[in-house]
């Protein structure tokens, strides 16, 4: 694990599984339909349980008809997660990097943690968003990612911890290099 605070806060790198952190709100890289799919959304439902879905059916038979629009959020219970909640938000397809994809990214990041510090939330858990089938180069990524969750962290208060949950060692030492240039 490693650490950077952040005003009040502190921003915490670890490998691990996302549906086992012990946090107020874990962040799913979700897919539009919100019904599950492959990587971390699929393991959030997976292991979240059928709650998290038939909560996700509603949203989608009366919020969202359309499917959750790419850089949106969206909230249910934790269902079976550790988690007392789950924030869904759809990141970009990566498409080389010409059509919005890092604004797209940050949106995720950003509009996570004001709907997370919105529940009085004091600590989120985020995966490597669009990194995976979507493709999004990790690199990348990881300073998006990073940037935005540092700049939230130092204009809003309320949020004390954010851990993000990296599935490798290789992914790790991507997010750990970006970081110590960032924080």
């Amino acid at each position: 694990m490693f650490e950077f605070k952040v005003g009040l806060a502190v921003v915490q790198l670890i490998v691990g599984d996302i549906t086992e952190v012990a946090v107020d709100v874990v962040v799913n890289a979700a897919n539009s339909t919100l019904l599950g799919g492959l990587g971390v959304d699929g393991a959030i439902h997976c292991r979240g349980g059928v709650e998290i879905l038939e909560e996700c059916k509603k949203i989608r038979a009366t919020i969202w008809p359309d499917g959750l629009p790419t850089g949106c959020v969206t909230i249910t219970s934790g269902g079976n997660l550790r988690a007392k909640w789950v924030i869904h938000t759809v990141g970009p397809i990566w498409r080389g990097g010409f059509q919005g994809e890092a604004e797209f990214l940050k949106q995720s990041y950003r509009n996570s943690l004001k709907l997370a510090l919105s529940k009085g939330v004091r600590s989120v858990a985020f995966p490597s968003i669009s990194t995976g089938a979507y493709g999004y180069p990790v690199e990348m990524a990881s300073v998006v990612a990073l940037k935005a969750i540092k700049d939230f962290l130092e204009k809003e208060r309320g949020i004390e911890k954010v851990l993000v949950v990296l599935f490798t060692e290789e992914v790790l030492k991507v997010y750990l290099t970006v970081a110590k240039q960032i924080f």
